[in-house]
C-alpha cells in the first residue's frame, strides 16, 4: 500500500468536484508508475458509464495496449459500485485499495461484495484505507448541493 497513489486519486476527486461532479478519483498504478487515472464525468459526458473507475481502467488499457491490467492495483476514493466492481473483475486487477465506503451501491463488501464472491468466481484483494479526506470532500460536496 502507498498513500501517496491515494492522494493522486483525492486529486482526481477534486477535479470531478471542480466540475460540479460527484468528487470520486481512481488512479491504477503498475511496478510504482500511474498508468491510468479517472474522475467522475458521467454529467459532462452525459454517460450513465463515466465513473471514475471506469474512465481509469480505459486509461490503463490504452496505456498497456491490453485490456488485461494484470499484476496492476487501482486506488479509489469511494467503494466501486456493482458497474465498476464487474469491470475491475473483467480488466484482470489484482488489488483494489478503497479510501472509505459506499453506504448505498458498495460492491467491495459494505452493502454486497463483487470482488471476492464464490459464486462468481472472482477474488481480486481488496484492501480498506479508510481515509479521513475520501469521506469529506463527498460530505462536503453533498452538504452544499443541498443548500
Amino acid at each position: 500500500m502507498n498513500k501517496s497513489f491515494m492522494n493522486y486519486a483525492l486529486e482526481e476527486a477534486k477535479k470531478a468536484k471542480s466540475i460540479n461532479e460527484v468528487p470520486v478519483g481512481a488512479v491504477i498504478v503498475k511496478n510504482n508508475i500511474i498508468i491510468g487515472r479517472g474522475h467522475n464525468s458521467i454529467e459532462t459526458l452525459k454517460d450513465s458509464t463515466a465513473h471514475a473507475e471506469i474512465i481509469a481502467i480505459k486509461n490503463a488499457s490504452n496505456y498497456l495496449g491490453d485490456w488485461r491490467l494484470k499484476d496492476c492495483e487501482m486506488y479509489v476514493t469511494l467503494e466501486p459500485c456493482p458497474m465498476c466492481a464487474g469491470a475491475i473483475i473483467q480488466s484482470r486487477l489484482k488489488k483494489v485499495y478503497i479510501g472509505t465506503f459506499e453506504p448505498n451501491l458498495g460492491a467491495c463488501g459494505s452493502v454486497i461484495d463483487i470482488l471476492q464472491n464464490i459464486y462468481l468466481k472472482s477474488n481480486v484483494e481488496v484492501q480498506w484505507m479508510y481515509m479521513d479526506e475520501c469521506s469529506i470532500i463527498l460530505k462536503d460536496f453533498f452538504k452544499e448541493r443541498r443548500k
